[in-house]
């Protein structure tokens, strides 16, 4: 039985409700982490530079897109590799998905795409042209994140210069798009990440809006939730709850300007379909990247598997990290 080293670290769970838009503490929950520092396995010979993704299949299979070959790398939680492979251009490596029938789906914010695999890295599908960037149909300019829905639909996240939603069908064919730069409802300043619950409404995060928006699959936009966080990165669970990461919302005093960049902390949140925040986990911060085990600068990705455990990537700590709840 292999020996892992554990360093333990503690998270206050903040119990909110939210009252004539303010939000109050009703009751603080502490809850004690464990930071596994022997997951995962990775070989020497593997380079972890910036990491932007983690997602997890319904084996409970962990996959992790850093930027540098072999960016797609899947682990078991008990850290042991299992495969690995390499993508064109992983210098844009962004988010990483697994759609419904098992496919591995990853936006690439340099070369222009969304790409569909097999589990061990066939290429199945290209969508958008491999480095050309555009505004029609048929491109993407730095495309962020992708959701596919039970039936195959694929919703884009395209993402820091079109700020839009498109929507293809499970062939790839365009079906429609919404969205465009601005802070008014509706309008994005950066659609970063995206899911969809089981009724196929969409969450997108609009992170520099400091907001979650909530769409229908035609675009009809059903709910803003804003000033709860500065999301990056977002998970959904089979039971619709959504969880946030990324950082607390702050503004500057006198203009109200938005501080995303550098984040002033680091934050994942719980809520729900509603919107209402069910946790808040504030999360250590390294002051020097990469920092130590526990810490984290510009958290990117989160995920969690059927146990509970916690798995986060952020880009200046160049590392995915994989978080033991305790009893």
């Amino acid at each position: 039985m292999r020996s892992t080293s554990i360093i333990s670290f503690t998270v206050t769970l903040m119990l909110l409700l939210l009252s004539q838009g303010c939000r109050s503490f009703e009751g603080t929950i502490t809850r004690r982490y464990d930071v596994d520092t022997a997951w995962p396995r990775k070989p020497d010979r593997f380079k972890w530079v910036q990491m932007p993704g983690v997602t997890i299949d319904a084996q409970d299979h962990i996959y992790i897109i850093t930027r540098h070959n072999p960016a797609v790398q899947v682990y078991e939680t008990d850290g042991t590799l299992l495969r690995a492979w390499n993508v064109e251009d992983p210098n844009g490596a962004h988010f990483i998905r697994i759609g419904p029938a098992g496919n591995v789906w990853a936006a690439n914010i340099t070369n222009h795409t969304v790409r569909q695999y097999t589990p061990d890295g066939k290429l199945l599908m290209t969508l958008g042209e491999p480095g050309r960037a555009g505004a029609d149909r048929n491109h993407f300019d730095r495309p962020t994140d992708m959701v596919i829905l039970p039936n195959g639909a694929i919703f884009v996240t395209d993402g820091y210069n079109n700020r839009r939603i498109i929507h293809f069908d499970a062939a790839g064919k365009y079906m429609n798009q919404w969205g465009q730069e601005g802070t008014e409802p509706g309008q994005f300043a950066l659609p970063h990440s995206i899911v969809a619950d089981s009724r196929g409404r969409l969450y997108v995060a609009d992170r520099e809006n400091a907001r979650i928006q909530v769409f229908d699959t035609e675009g009809e936009l059903l709910a803003v939730w804003d000033d709860l966080i500065a999301p990056w990165g977002l998970w959904i669970s089979k039971d619709d709850e959504i969880w946030a990461c990324g950082s607390s919302v702050k503004k500057t005093e006198g203009t109200g300007e938005l501080n995303i960049l550098p984040p002033p902390d680091q934050v994942a949140l719980k809520l729900n379909s509603k919107g209402k925040i069910l946790r808040r986990v504030p999360l250590t911060m390294t002051t020097t990247p990469p920092g130590d085990s526990g810490e984290l600068n510009w958290v990117h990705g989160i995920a969690f598997d059927s146990k509970g455990n916690l798995y986060l990537t952020d880009i200046q700590g160049h590392r995915a990290q994989k978080f033991v709840p305790k009893p």
